[in-house]
């Protein structure tokens, strides 16, 4: 019997655009960090690369892991989750603080990848869904149809039987009642959205509640939820009725007909070789568990984290409960300050393992100026957008935007350097008395105001001057 071939949906995993493109794409998130944006970007065009080789090869290119090293603030996560989101890849953030090695209370580094996978099932999931989405509709309108005209209740016919004409109820002719006129009238109504407020009884089935923390910790999460789906499969759904409107009748059955559409074998599958072929886990936090000097005391737990993910990150297989995956093709992307540790401190083993070593620089003036007003989210133009719903049009003079950058940048220097989130505590700080007052200056009629430097200086010239208070509000 032949197997059918899972196919990985084409706008899941795979990204051909140029190592150019990609760094163009990440400029708009992220200002600065060149030599991060080129190395992420590299190994990105190497794995769409490695997809176009002949299998007998494409199984022995392993992609390039990478360790990012950097103070707090300066792009990091960023990078790596932006990343993600451009090749529209299984992505997972996880800090090495979390887990310990066996033996000690904590999660267990497998649990990575178990994560991993469900970050892929639900991925691959809503891609099917969408492949559905038009038929579930149908269906799902059908269904509602049923509810709001119900089949009239089948009488028998006492003059048949007098007669001796009657048929028996198995071979009546069963009648079309899709195309009943009361069905088709509903139908029309439906369409153009006359009904959406009506409250309707529909029978939905009880999830109840999952057994969630049941299993938490060690080597027992998978174990958990297998148990868990091996209980739910036994159990029969119930069946309770809810009263909601059409509308919301409509997404629920919506939800159920596309469920029933949808082949979850064939998704579990798909999404195994997604998460092997095309996943990015990001490791922060990676400088927290390398051991400095002698490893005696509370540093052997650290040490061990470090040799329970050497295997995930050499290549090994992980049970989940969608089936083994295989880590040998995951990119790896760690990150950490290493203030207190240097990369040196990892054992010898997991350094090899991450032959590409970007150092990101710490932001300047210049850099604080850029992150306030270029990226697509920049944070003067989310505090515009917040303050715009009140009514109240905020504007920023240059001058105030150049102040705020240079005390973000002596802040930095003068106590701990906690790179652009130096910015949120200052504009919080800065824009306190407005946030307040906004909803009363706009019943006042003032719908207008602009921050220079002088009003700046007034809010936040004294804590930037007083280094012993700038540590405890900044």
């Amino acid at each position: 019997m032949a197997t059918k071939k899972k196919t990985i949906p084409q706008e899941l995993g795979i990204n051909d655009q140029t190592p150019r493109e990609i760094v163009e794409e990440l400029d708009k998130f992220i200002v600065g960090q060149d030599e991060a944006k080129k190395s992420v970007a590299i190994a990105l065009r190497n794995r769409w690369r490695s997809h176009k080789l002949p299998d007998e090869m494409r199984d022995d290119v392993i992609p390039k892991n990478i360790l990012m090293i950097g103070s707090t603030g300066v792009g990091k996560t960023e990078i790596a989750r932006r990343l993600a989101k451009l090749v529209k890849a299984p992505f997972i953030k996880v800090e090495a603080t979390k887990f310990t090695e066996v033996g000690y209370v904590g999660r267990d580094v497998e649990s990575i990848i178990r994560d991993l996978a469900q970050t892929a099932v639900r991925m691959v999931r809503k891609q099917r869904t969408e492949e559905v989405k038009e038929k579930a509709a149908a269906n799902a309108i059908e269904r509602l149809l049923d509810v709001l005209v119900p089949e009239p209740k089948r009488s028998q016919n006492p003059l048949g039987k007098l007669f001796g004409n009657a048929e028996p109820d198995n071979q009546i002719e069963e009648e079309d009642t899709s195309k009943k006129p009361g069905r088709e009238f509903v139908r029309k109504r439906l369409k153009a959205g006359k009904l959406e407020d009506q409250v309707i009884e529909l029978e939905v089935a009880d999830r109840g509640k999952p057994m969630v923390g049941m299993f938490s910790g060690s080597s027992l999460e998978g174990m958990g939820d297998n148990l868990q789906d091996m209980v739910s499969s036994l159990i029969p759904k119930r069946m309770r009725k809810r009263k909601v409107t059409v509308a919301n009748a409509r997404k629920i059955l919506e939800q159920e007909e596309a469920e029933k559409l949808i082949d979850m074998e064939e998704v579990s599958e798909t999404a195994v070789e997604l998460a092997e072929r095309s996943g990015i886990v990001f490791l922060d936090e990676i400088d927290k568990v390398a051991v400095k000097g002698s490893s005696s005391g509370p540093d052997v737990s650290r040490e061990g984290v470090q040799r329970d993910i050497l295997p995930i990150v050499e290549g090994s297989t992980v049970m989940t409960k969608y089936g083994p995956v295989k880590t040998d093709h995951i990119l790896f992307i760690a990150a950490g300050a290493f203030h207190t540790a240097k990369p040196s401190d990892l054992i010898p083993e997991l350094q090899g393992r991450f032959p590409i070593r970007v150092e990101l620089k710490s932001l300047l003036k210049a850099d604080f100026e850029k992150i306030l007003t270029e990226p697509q989210n920049a944070l003067l133009k989310q505090y515009k957008a917040l303050l715009q719903t009140e009514g109240l049009a905020l504007e920023f003079e240059a001058s105030a935007i150049e102040r705020i950058a240079d005390l973000a940048e002596h802040v930095n220097e003068q106590s701990e350097d906690i790179g652009a989130r130096r910015l949120h505590t200052l504009l919080e700080k800065l824009l306190e008395q407005i946030s307040f007052e906004a909803p009363d200056m706009v019943k006042d009629g003032k719908t207008e105001i602009t921050i220079d430097a002088a009003y700046v200086d007034e809010r936040l010239k004294d804590i930037a001057k007083n280094r012993d208070l700038s540590q405890f509000i900044l």
